[in-house]
């Protein structure tokens, strides 16, 4: 198959495709002409790979997730141990986007929104940079 057909099967990106190449996550063979050949156990790993980055897995973690599935005498607890690591950084992002929203959500409800220059937004996001900027000259 060629990279176009594959990127139909898989929803990826050439792109990305050949990116992945890059990196030797897949290793297509080559036709005299240079054009890559991809083989079905190629874009079986290319849907694996799309299916893992589309759960946020890194590519990294998606190099060893791949590698796991490939072992047939893998342990299933090094594939459960990578995916509680991405679990507790998905739940630190979330706690960290949820503190977000609720400061947000707070400076709006501050913020009286009419013709008055006064806007506890602004005046927040100011007091915030100025700490980083006394920070910065500590340094």
């Amino acid at each position: 198959m060629n990279i176009k057909t594959v990127s139909t099967a898989t929803g990826l990106p050439a792109k990305t495709i050949r990116y992945y190449e890059d990196i030797g996550l897949v290793r297509p063979q080559r036709e005299a002409n240079g054009y890559r050949v991809f083989s079905d156990t190629d874009v079986h790993k290319l849907a694996f790979l799309a299916r893992a980055r589309s759960l946020g897995f890194p590519v990294e973690n998606c190099r060893s997730l791949l590698a796991l599935y490939n072992d047939k005498d893998r342990a299933s607890g090094d594939v459960k141990a990578i995916a509680l690591s991405h679990l507790d950084e998905i739940d630190g992002k979330l706690t960290e986007l949820t503190a977000m929203r609720d400061t947000l959500s707070e400076l709006v409800r501050s913020c009286a929104g009419d013709n008055r220059p006064d806007c506890p937004i602004l005046s927040d996001l100011a007091k915030a940079g100025a700490s980083a900027a006394e920070e910065s000259q500590k340094v």
